[in-house]
């Protein structure tokens, strides 16, 4: 991998220094010029958890994917510069109060100055910036209230604090995996019926202002605030993807 190229990739031009600064504006750069994408499900090209082929679909296509292209990709990057980053495997909450599967979403945990942090830029919105793991700690970020807990003895908890109640994101242990263990699950997510991602195409990105989501038939603009919403024509999807995020998938 190119890290100058992965660095120009998120218009990052700081000095690389091992500091919690550095980690933080990494993983905001990050997450305003990457954006979150299932696209690749949707045009029938099959998504491998192969390096070379994310560096290659994100950073030289200048293109999005989903949790384990994009943490993937991240935590290989951040270990080649000098950070102590390990691959983790997360639970998500469902909306039967359940949680997926093992290996379900791919999340990145870096140790830092004897501090464990969770990084995460392939969760859709969610943090814009590390969340430092202390229990019970309430965690102020821009995108919202974050704070974890213990989900039992095994498992951390990662939740949004909305109106001072706890809402589950995921779970997880502090037990390194590597890329191949999630093949299966990111199989599972490409070709299921019962998986989300196969539904309807997404892709979204942070803006400083706001965010941008596209799907098949609609689009979501919020600034400030306030959220414009566009519905058109599904023909019209490849036009919008290229006018509101400069990507043509041929």
């Amino acid at each position: 991998m190119n890290a100058q190229a992965y660095l120009n990739r998120i218009d990052f031009q700081d000095t690389i220094t091992i500091k919690k600064s550095v980690l933080f504006k990494l993983q905001k750069q990050h997450l305003l010029n990457i954006p979150f994408e299932n696209l690749d499900i949707h045009y029938g090209r099959n998504i491998r958890l192969s390096i070379m082929d994310m560096y290659q679909k994100i950073v030289v296509e200048k293109r999005g994917g989903f949790c384990y292209e994009l943490n993937g990709l991240f935590c290989d990057f951040l270990k080649q510069i000098g950070f102590n980053a390990k691959l983790i495997s997360a639970r998500v909450h469902t909306k039967d109060a359940h949680y997926s599967p093992e290996y379900d979403h791919l999340a990145i945990l870096v140790q830092l100055d004897n501090h464990n942090f969770l990084v995460d830029v392939g969760f859709g919105k969610f943090s814009l910036e590390p969340l430092e793991i202390e229990i019970g700690q309430r965690i102020l970020d821009k995108y919202g209230q974050f704070q974890f807990d213990k989900y039992d003895a095994n498992y951390f908890r990662i939740n949004e604090v909305k109106n001072n109640k706890l809402i589950p994101q995921y779970i997880f242990r502090n037990e390194e995996r590597s890329l191949s263990e999630f093949a299966e699950r990111c199989m599972f997510h490409q070709t299921s019926e019962n998986s989300h991602f196969t539904k309807k195409k997404l892709i979204s990105i942070a803006k400083k202002e706001g965010r941008i989501t596209l799907n098949n038939s609609q689009l979501k603009i919020t600034r400030m605030g306030v959220e414009e919403q566009v519905d058109f024509e599904e023909n019209e999807f490849d036009a919008k993807l290229k006018q509101y995020f400069d990507i043509e998938i041929g």
